[in-house]
């Protein structure tokens, strides 16, 4: 019947362009390929009619459904937000992560924050006030605070994606008309209920919830595994919004809100994971110990792999860190209370530092001289290889080359545009569809000229950029090497270069300053920002940031020799002659 009836109806779908039409329960035209319901109703037959002029109302006794135009359901920013941590959660549950991190941490993250935000939970929700607000932790009542506190047990719950879906929706009111120029029912008063200085959702907040599970259960992924996974499309986040249900429309206000431009930065995520723990009122994090992979011990191991360094190395930086003091559960424990954040990652790649300048001096003159003093050990000994700090140099500057221009080709081919057809209004909804079908068709045609599939499944993904493992791959591996030839100096099992070592800190900061002005890359040694270049790419985080760690840690480890060198020289003047 639905093609008698749409066989002399020939205009395209202003959805997809499509000439595929039928007929609903009520009568309405509805394209079959993408399910756009359109005015124009079947044209009723007036003989079957029991009476003459008289006018058809329906068709049907059908129940109507809850979706009748090209609007959607009516939904809430908040609920967008929910769906993304949802996948995202799950994204981390398929990498092999505890089956928990879903429901233990980023459920009641999620519940207390919209409690906290009046955004749900609660006898007024935001949308219900008529003036702006700032939150504030004494915004919700005795009461709320009673129920918050057994939402926020951070026991195991069991919500299904039904129940995670509607919690905000079942609170919220329903009673506001959703704006013609926005898909969401708040997106176009999003921006102006929340002032400046208030933790507003974003996709960048939606890492730092992300993070702040990963650190509730200890799982082995720093935040720069966390923004690598992102990177690489295993974890949503750029095209979040095409894994949104098919009647959650998206227009104007609400693409700015779900659609970014630019990947999450590092020091952006942890003040946001700081700022985030402490507006939630969170405990003290379970403690890190050395069994576990955010502990320097383990991390420092890790990162020595990878950049290929040798294995008795571990001996120094496990000296480096019990001298810092950084293997204590209170130092290595997240705790919002203290407001500070720890850098797991970037401490490790600073410990590796501070143990090359102990060994090699890394000022352009002195890894260069032991490299030839290895090299000549080498050729008289071929049993026991001695590290050579020259080749390794050589080694790893072809790789970071190599990785560097593969990341840059990846980041230059990445498209911003999703799938789903995004625009701010019905005006502009044919020329954007229009762009993206010409878009389409140019990929596909590059992709052709290239060699490549278009749409490849990506790799596995691993938290190792480099593996040096591999067999035939035609680069030495520094793994086995031997430390011996200059670590040693006579009896001594100290390194006798030590007297050479400098400072990476040129410039001592009084009261609070920024630690990123004071690094000039023209005023230190080649080899020392080599190396610091090479954890900046392996981390995504700036030079500047590892920089300041590592003067962080020179200060911990060499202030406390100096104060027993004082005390030393006063004890002395105190003995009597």
């Amino acid at each position: 019947m639905d093609e008698e009836d749409t066989r002399d109806y020939k205009q395209p779908c202003p959805q997809c362009a499509e000439v595929n039409w039928g007929i609903s329960d009520e009568g309405k035209f509805f394209c079959k390929s993408c399910h756009t319901v359109i005015e124009k109703t079947k044209e009723a037959d007036v003989s079957l009619c029991f009476a003459q002029n008289t006018k058809i109302q329906s068709l049907s006794r059908g129940i109507k459904r809850k979706q009748t135009n090209e609007k959607g359901w009516e939904w809430y920013i908040c609920e967008g937000f929910q769906f993304i941590l949802l996948k995202q959660a799950e994204s981390l549950q398929a990498l092999g992560l505890n089956p928990m991190i879903k429901d233990e941490a980023m459920c009641n993250f999620w519940r207390r924050y919209l409690q906290k935000s009046r955004q749900a939970y609660t006898k007024r929700p935001y949308m219900e006030s008529q003036t702006t607000f700032r939150i504030s932790e004494s915004s919700a009542t005795s009461s709320e605070q009673d129920s918050l506190s057994q939402t926020i047990s951070l026991e195991t719950s069991s919500a299904s994606e039904s129940d995670y879906m509607s919690d905000s929706s079942a609170v919220l009111s329903s009673e506001s008309a959703a704006s013609v120029q926005t898909g969401s029912i708040d997106g176009a008063s999003y921006a102006k209920l929340w002032k400046i200085g208030d933790l507003k959702m974003s996709m960048p907040m939606t890492v730092a919830f992300c993070y702040l599970s990963l650190l509730w259960m200890r799982e082995s992924i720093t935040l720069s595994n966390l923004l690598w996974l992102i990177f690489n499309d295993c974890i949503p986040y750029a095209n979040a919004v095409e894994a949104f249900p098919e009647g959650t429309k998206l227009y104007g206000p609400d693409i700015r809100i779900f659609q970014p431009r630019s990947f999450p930065d590092y020091e952006d995520v942890m003040k946001k994971t700081l700022a985030l723990g402490k507006f939630l009122d969170l405990p003290r994090f379970p403690e890190i110990t050395e069994k576990c992979f955010l502990h320097p011990h383990i991390l420092c191991m890790k990162y020595m792999m990878e950049i290929n360094l040798p294995d008795e190395l571990h001996h120094w930086t496990h000296r480096i860190v019990k001298k810092a003091g950084l293997d204590k559960p209170n130092v290595l424990t997240f705790d919002p209370v203290h407001k500070r954040n720890i850098y797991y990652d970037v401490e490790a790649a600073a410990i590796i530092i501070v143990v090359l300048k102990i060994l090699f001096i890394l000022d352009d003159k002195k890894e260069w001289w032991i490299s030839r003093k290895s090299a000549v050990a080498n050729r008289k000994n071929k049993d026991k290889i001695c590290f050579d700090f020259q080749k390794w140099y050589n080694t790893m500057k072809i790789c970071i080359d190599e990785a560097k221009q593969k990341v840059d080709e990846q980041l230059a081919r990445y498209t911003w545009i999703t799938q789903k057809a995004l625009y701010y209004s019905q005006k502009s909804k044919s020329g954007i569809l229009k762009k993206k079908q010409m878009v389409g068709n140019l990929q596909m045609q590059f992709s052709k000229l290239a060699g490549t599939a278009p749409g490849a499944g990506n790799e596995a993904p691993s938290s190792f950029f480099f593996n040096w493992e591999e067999q035939n791959t035609g680069r030495t591996c520094f793994h086995g090497h031997s430390l011996e030839g200059f670590v040693k100096h006579g009896n001594k099992t100290t390194p006798f270069l030590m007297k050479y070592y400098w400072l990476s800190s040129l410039k001592k900061c009084t009261g609070i300053c920024e630690q990123q002005k004071h690094y000039d890359k023209s005023k230190y040694p080649h080899s020392y920002h080599f190396v610091l270049s090479l954890f900046s790419f392996l981390l995504r985080v700036d030079e500047s940031v590892i920089h300041q760690k590592v003067g962080e840690i020179e200060k911990m480890v060499f202030q406390i020799k100096a104060k027993k060198k004082k005390k030393k020289r006063k004890h002395r003047r105190t003995k009597p002659a």
